[in-house]
């Protein structure tokens, strides 16, 4: 993975010249008040930037999955693209559009019910169970180039409520 010095090097489009920090925050909400406190302020934020470090992976188990589940999922999704496929016919056809498009959409729901349960039924009980998984950040941090790093932080140290916790001077890396 390339880091922002080396994207700076490589031209990329969120580089910084030499990032220096402003500020850690725990939430993101946080890093963007103070993001916002300097734009509000005239600060030239197009020279900042906000970094989530420490990466992890969060899972949030949702429910179980059955065969009866993964089977209306499959009708579901294959009606849908049946229909879609039905409708995209209909329109270069000159046959009953109505006759085409719902057996499009039937063979659809029987094709996704098919292609549901033997993808289901391949798994053999290792996943049955649904969820939503995001990639997270346990801290946040606000770069600056360092030409303004300086102000940066004498700005943040007046914010209403404190502008994060002091990172010193050093350059990011």
């Amino acid at each position: 993975m390339t880091s922002p010095m080396n994207m700076s090097r490589s031209g990329g489009g969120l580089a910084l010249e030499f990032p220096m920090s402003l500020g850690v925050y725990d939430r993101y909400e946080q890093a963007q008040k103070a993001v916002d406190y300097l734009s509000d302020n005239d600060f030239p934020v197009q020279n900042v930037m906000i970094v989530g470090t420490d990466l992890k992976q969060v899972e949030r188990v949702t429910g179980r999955l059955t065969t009866g589940k993964v089977a209306i999922g499959g009708i579901l999704s294959g009606l849908w693209l049946g229909l879609f496929i039905g409708l995209i016919f209909a329109i270069f056809t000159t046959e009953s559009a109505l006759t085409l498009i719902v057996s499009t959409a039937l063979f659809g729901a029987v094709f996704g019910l098919i292609w549901a349960l033997i993808g289901y039924a391949l798994t053999r009980g290792r996943r049955d169970f649904t969820s939503i998984s995001q990639v997270v950040a346990t801290r946040y941090e606000v770069l600056v180039e360092h030409k303004h790093a300086q102000r940066g932080r004498e700005m943040l140290a007046q914010m209403p409520g404190g502008g994060g916790q002091a990172s010193g001077s050093q350059p990011f890396g």
